[in-house]
């Protein structure tokens, strides 16, 4: 039986995601009353500003995070955050899932300020610079370099799911069935193709770098807890690991407890819709065992 994804409601969304989704909800109306009231751009205080600009400020690597350049951007990063970010605090609490929102975020900052200062390492030679027929001074130029949007943690938290779940079924538009890790992979290099190519005004190298940093951060991790393990293992029970001996980690012990609470969900709902006749034999089995555990 495959393990098809479906996000939780909002009433049991985890503390962290609930408090994320409402902080970025009030920084964009805070954002739009004090452009309507004050005509005050917060983006040119809390968006991340090229590091050799004179606007630029340290804490700009947090603040950005929590900036968007409209509705649309908002939207879709808290859809992704809402639909993967649940699931992955619900395993790993939120104290693990709030830092690795943040070491997400700010990688992607750093990996887009590392790429502007390559693409503008001879900027400094020149006065001024011609963007679209207009000429302006350079600092002016810099100052408007700037980044905004909580996607690189966004696309951190995606890897994750992709990992934790790689065989989870993502919709894509809501119609077309994918596989997370395949879905994670396209996404990444579709990221990087267009970070290489694209001229638009998206950072597609913050994404490669918030997936990146959020990989160094999941491996880092495994490693510490023990859990840097070969691709084939043999268990000989829930607990131990008949290859190395050592006991099962806090982290594999949580993923295999969400998969099985997650599989019996599905389930009941699949028999409060036709029955406990409706199930095939290895649901059945499947029930029993939990049983037996619980």
């Amino acid at each position: 039986m495959d393990n098809q994804f479906r996000p939780q409601g909002f009433s049991i969304l985890p503390p962290v995601v609930k408090n994320l989704l409402i902080i970025n909800v009030v920084f964009y109306l805070a954002t739009w009353a004090a452009q309507v009231a004050w005509h005050i751009d917060l983006s040119d205080y809390l968006g991340l500003h090229y590091i050799g600009a004179s606007d630029f400020r340290p804490y700009q690597f947090v603040t950005y995070m929590f900036m968007h350049g409209g509705f649309a951007h908002l939207f879709f990063n808290m859809f992704a955050l809402w639909m993967f970010g649940n699931s992955i605090e619900n395993v790993w609490g939120p104290k693990r899932f709030l830092i690795f929102y943040f070491v997400c975020g700010i990688g992607a900052g750093l990996t887009q300020e590392l790429v502007q200062y390559i693409q503008l390492a001879d900027i400094h030679m020149y006065q001024n610079v011609n963007i679209g027929g207009r000429i302006i001074p350079v600092e002016e130029y810099l100052n408007m370099l700037t980044t905004v949007g909580a996607s690189g943690a966004v696309y951190g938290i995606l890897l994750a799911f992709g990992m934790m779940w790689p065989d989870s079924r993502i919709y894509i538009y809501f119609a077309i069935p994918i596989k997370a890790k395949w879905f994670v992979i396209i996404y990444g290099l579709i990221e990087l193709f267009s970070g290489f190519s694209s001229v638009d005004n998206v950072a597609h190298f913050a994404h490669v770098g918030g997936m990146l940093f959020g990989l160094g951060l999941i491996l880092y991790w495994r490693y510490k807890s023990g859990t840097w393990q070969p691709k084939f293992k043999i268990k000989f029970n829930k607990n131990k690991d008949f290859g190395n001996g050592r006991p099962m980690s806090d982290w594999d012990y949580n993923k295999e407890r969400a998969d099985d609470e997650r599989r019996t969900d599905e389930i009941l709902e699949k028999i409060s819709k036709g029955g406990y006749d409706s199930l095939t034999k290895e649901e059945k089995d499947f029930l029993f065992r939990q049983s037996k555990k619980s």
